[in-house]
């Protein structure tokens, strides 16, 4: 059930501005970059509504939580189709945003730890390969309905799918059953709260810092492996080997790291990030590197987003799960956010890619220290 309406939620209210961000622009008179502006406007009010999603999934349940997103995705993808100009397009991404704090994985793996068990980590992975599916499932499906009539088609067809589909999922879900033996705890009975409030801290740097970097590439990935020195048809076949790589990343988490603690499977996706930054920084030396970075890339960024949902019921355990990954959210939903504007305010009009990729690998590097000072164990007396 949850996989089916990731897959919806996923590439209704990110992936499928992609395609018909175009078309809009054109039909409403704004530019590309108000539109992705009203976008990222989504993600901020994201960040906002996450801690507060999270408490709500504590106290009343992740599936009534997430039927209650389904009904605000709805609404957006509505009032999307329905605008004609700036005021009613922004609202429809504000309220895009409220539901993608109720509906995208921070709130599914919130939810998926109610009623998992022992199995969240297992479960939590096929949740991911699931929603890797997204974007190949989306990027096509948006294309032919925008063809057969046009971007509002698409966002109507969209705000149907919520409805009659991902609403009744998420309503059918099962209640909250976790017991105090299925909430593996792992942090230290002697450990002070002060020093829970710094794992915390550290963790949430760590991740916010890769979501700026994960988010910035989302957006200019394409143009810097380009800057690399491939043809345009070269740095799109690289880059269209991200999503495939990441689904093989979340395979290989399956199927040999499975029984490996998760803050190391945390730790060495964040390494091989960096890696995959510091292939894009030399890249212009040696072109056919872009394609590296690319597969990289994709394996660290799969693997990333299990290592979100599994270290911190590692670290402090799954007493008030939703709670703890609304906290967790907060700052990367504005990382993500604000990471395409002010990368492309980085490059500049002459497209210096080579800033974008200095200041990743920067970033990287800054969230491993701060990775590291999260999980260290602290010395007993």
């Amino acid at each position: 059930m949850l996989g089916t309406t990731q897959i919806i939620a996923w590439g209704t209210l990110t992936y499928s501005i992609a395609v018909l961000a175009p078309s809009m622009s054109a039909e409403l008179g704004m530019s590309i970059g108000i539109v992705f502006g009203a976008f990222s406007l989504g993600l901020g009010f994201s960040g906002l509504a996450a801690p507060a999603v999270g408490r709500a999934i504590d106290r009343i349940g992740g599936g009534r939580v997430m039927a209650g997103g389904s009904l605000l995705a709805t609404l957006s993808m509505g009032l999307v189709a329905l605008s004609e100009g700036p005021l009613l397009f922004f609202l429809g991404w504000i309220v895009a945003g409220l539901a993608m704090a109720a509906n995208l994985y921070d709130a599914s793996f919130a939810t998926l730890s109610q009623f998992a068990g022992t199995r969240y980590r297992q479960a939590l992975t096929a949740l991911t390969l699931l929603g890797g599916l997204a974007s190949t499932v989306f990027w096509p499906l948006a294309w032919w309905l925008e063809g057969l009539g046009g971007w509002r088609t698409a966002f109507a067809v969209f705000a149907v799918l919520h409805l009659v589909l991902c609403l009744p999922l998420h309503l059918a879900l099962p209640r909250p059953r976790l017991a105090a033996s299925q909430t593996t705890p792992a942090k230290d009975a002697d450990e002070s709260g002060a020093t829970q409030r710094r794992r915390l801290l550290w963790l949430a740097t760590a991740f916010t810092l890769a979501a700026f970097v994960v988010s910035g590439m989302a957006a200019h990935v394409v143009g810097a492996l380009r800057a690399s020195g491939l043809s345009d048809g070269a740095a799109v076949a690289a880059a269209s080997l991200i999503g495939p790589m990441q689904v093989l990343g979340r395979v290989i988490e399956f199927a040999f790291a499975r029984n490996l603690p998760a803050v190391r499977v945390g730790l060495a996706s964040l390494v091989t990030m960096l890696l995959a930054m510091t292939l894009l920084l030399i890249a212009g030396l040696v072109p056919m590197l872009a394609f590296a970075c690319a597969v990289t890339y994709g394996l660290a960024n799969g693997v990333l987003s299990i290592a979100r949902g599994t270290v911190p019921a590692e670290l402090f355990g799954r007493e008030a799960y939703g709670a703890l990954m609304g906290r967790l959210a907060q700052p990367a939903f504005f990382a993500k956010a604000a990471a395409p504007l002010a990368v492309a305010l980085l490059i500049g009009a002459g497209e210096s890619y080579v800033r974008m990729a200095a200041l990743f690998v920067v970033l990287m590097g800054a969230a491993i220290a701060a990775y590291v000072l999260a999980v260290r164990k602290t010395r007993q007396t």
